[in-house]
C-alpha cells in the first residue's frame, strides 16, 4: 500500500506532532509539528523537515545551525495522528545547544536541569 501524507489524522490547524528519536540509542530528541507537505518533503530528501508555528514556514532541521537530522525511518502511531522520526542526528537537537530539549526533570518537585549545553 502506497502513503499518502494525506491519510494522516491533522489537527484543525493540518499539523500533526512528530517525536524525533536517535535511532541507535533510543533517546528522544525533541517534539516538533509537521504538514502534509512537511511529511511529504521529510520522505523525499531525508532531511527531517518540520512546519514552525511562530514563523509560519518550512524549517529544515540544522539548515541554519548545521545540527542536521537524517531520516532513518519515519513511524506513524495506531490512531495516525502522531509520528515518530528515528532520526540520525549531527550534533545538539535542542537550541539551547543540548543533546535533547528534555533536559530538565521533576524530581521531589523540583524542577532539576540534566544535561548541560554541548561544547561547540
Amino acid at each position: 500500500m502506497r502513503f499518502d501524507p494525506q491519510s494522516l489524522r491533522y489537527d484543525e490547524t493540518g499539523l500533526i506532532p512528530c517525536i524525533a528519536q536517535d535511532h541507535t540509542s533510543g533517546e528522544v530528541l525533541m517534539v516538533a509539528w509537521m504538514n502534509a507537505d512537511a511529511v511529504a518533503q521529510t520522505l523525499e530528501t531525508g532531511c527531517v523537515t518540520y512546519w514552525s508555528r511562530s514563523r509560519a514556514a518550512f524549517w529544515v532541521k540544522g539548515e541554519s545551525s548545521g545540527h542536521v537530522q537524517r531520516l532513518v525511518e519515519l513511524r506513524i502511531d495506531c490512531d495516525r495522528d502522531c509520528l515518530l522520526a528515528l532520526v540520525e542526528q549531527t550534533g545538539p537537537a535542542c537550541h539551547t545547544n543540548r543533546r535533547s530539549c528534555f533536559y530538565t526533570a521533576l524530581r521531589d518537585s523540583d524542577e532539576v536541569e540534566i544535561m548541560t549545553p554541548m561544547e561547540e
